[in-house]
């Protein structure tokens, strides 16, 4: 089957093992990284950079062997963001986007860009929504989306 807005087609692509064990050389214990986790979301990074980071300079390949979630801590945190950071980062683009076609009205390509992306913001927040994480009531406009990136 095709993919929706890629013109590709198939299902490959790399895939963590089955049961993936805790990694041997590592020495911090669940506590300690869901520490680090909190900390570094708290000192303004997003969940992307705590990841990266707890990859490269602590040597944690997977805080998920651990039974931690870098987004259920997130959400969990007093100061939480009102969307998750998936939406909030097609937000973002969409933004920036709409900034661009107000300037250029006549841009084809970038409208159909905008379309997509507008199309991706309102299915994830259809989804977030029927699971809880944002308001059930929630609906997607660009005045919104500009008020929630600023």
């Amino acid at each position: 089957m095709a993919r929706m807005h890629s013109r590709k087609r198939g299902r490959s692509r790399s895939h963590h093992p089955v049961g993936r064990p805790v990694a041997r050389w590592i020495d911090y214990d669940a506590d300690e990284i869901k520490m680090l986790v909190t900390k570094f979301l708290t000192s303004e990074k997003s969940q992307a950079e705590t990841g990266i980071i707890l990859r490269d300079t602590y040597g944690i390949p997977d805080v998920r062997s651990y039974g931690i979630r870098i987004a259920k801590v997130a959400r969990s945190l007093p100061d939480r963001p009102p969307v998750p950071e998936d939406l909030y980062n097609l937000m973002k683009k969409v933004v920036i986007l709409h900034k661009h076609m107000d300037k250029n009205s006549k841009d084809k390509k970038g409208k159909h860009g905008m379309e997509l992306l507008e199309s991706k913001i309102r299915r994830l927040g259809k989804y977030y929504s029927r699971t809880g994480r944002i308001d059930k009531k929630w609906k997607y406009t660009i005045e919104q989306a500009e008020l929630i990136v600023k």
